[in-house]
């Protein structure tokens, strides 16, 4: 776990970024909320993404998109490599993790929990993950480092949590992603009696909900995007809890892939600070409503409400913004 102590603020990260970031995943949310229920995924997706780049050009750094929405000749918009901002070759130079709209089916279908998500930290500071799947381990802060861990099954990482909860394994919840791949896993943690919150989509939310204690959930597991698992632990680095990665590969391309970005150990365990290292913001605002945040809400006058959360990991500070504006944004 991080000693903030000793954590000092990036003088590459200005404050100023912290309330800028919010404007960047406000502007996506807002352009998404238009496609709320219309069963339109890409769409959606095509509207927060333009939304959300039009937002980043206008801020002067040097961005570079490091997790974004895939190879560039595979998805043309905001694509891994990409470069945003307006002082390109002169600014300070940024990394950039991003998902302008995390619950693509989720915003097509009026379900909870879509996001439009960024995580910035100084260059070099955020894994380049390719787009792969990763098996994902985490849990809140305030328990010993190592209590849980890939190399453990899930009923061992059960029992070793609730040991330290001081509660039974069937008092423990646990956010799987609902997924038939998951079955085998879901059946491991009913056998113990573990309860377990079925999510559709938006694992970036379910691995912050362990963090919170609101949300009664424990434990998240299971596999899911490779890029949301660094959204994820930039946020975990700003909030406090553990996480462990371990990448998946499904076919020889995927493990070139990773070779291409610089990964040479292919079964490494990742965790949290090899994800997301050094000072990082991380920033979110609901597209619908969900666990962490409410969704953007329009009302028949023109107005429109947003609500967000922007944290830093060098103070520890979280925020939650509240956006009240005269319609879209210009």
């Amino acid at each position: 776990m991080t000693d903030r102590s000793l954590l000092t603020p990036s003088q590459v990260l200005d404050r100023v970024l912290v309330l800028e970031m919010v404007r960047v995943t406000e502007y996506a949310a807002i352009a998404a909320s238009h496609l709320i229920g219309r069963g339109d995924e890409k769409a959606a997706d095509a509207a927060a993404v333009e939304a959300m780049r039009d937002a980043l050009n206008k801020l002067a750094f040097d961005g570079t998109v490091v997790i974004g929405e895939g190879e560039r000749d595979e998805a043309p918009m905001l694509y891994i490599g990409e470069k945003v901002g307006s002082a390109i070759g002169t600014g300070p130079k940024i990394d950039i993790a991003l998902d302008p709209l995390e619950g693509t089916t989720i915003t097509a279908k009026a379900g909870p929990n879509a996001l439009a998500v960024l995580a910035i930290a100084e260059e070099g500071g955020l894994l380049h993950a390719p787009d792969t799947y990763m098996e994902k381990l985490a849990i809140g802060p305030g328990y010993p480092e190592g209590l849980v861990s890939l190399k453990k099954t899930a009923t061992e990482n059960v029992r070793a949590l609730a040991s330290a909860k001081g509660v039974k394994p069937e008092e423990i919840i646990a956010c799987v992603l609902d997924r038939p791949r998951h079955e085998a896993l879901i059946k491991e943690l009913r056998a113990i009696g573990c309860g377990i919150h079925l999510i559709p989509d938006g694992d970036v939310a379910g691995v912050i909900s362990v963090s919170n204690p609101d949300t009664t959930i424990d434990i998240y597991m299971g596999s899911g995007g490779a890029p949301e698992g660094v959204l994820a632990a930039a946020a975990l680095r700003c909030v406090g809890g553990q996480f462990q990665g371990r990448l998946i590969f499904r076919n020889e391309d995927e493990k070139a892939r990773a070779r291409s970005a610089g990964i040479t150990d292919l079964d490494r365990i990742y965790q949290l600070e090899d994800l997301a290292k050094g000072d990082v913001i991380f920033a979110a605002t609901g597209v619908t409503d969900g666990s962490l945040l409410e969704g953007v809400r329009r009302y028949k006058t023109g107005r429109i409400t947003t609500e967000s959360v922007v944290m830093r990991a060098s103070s520890g500070t979280i925020r939650r913004v509240k956006g009240d504006r005269r319609g879209d944004p210009a």
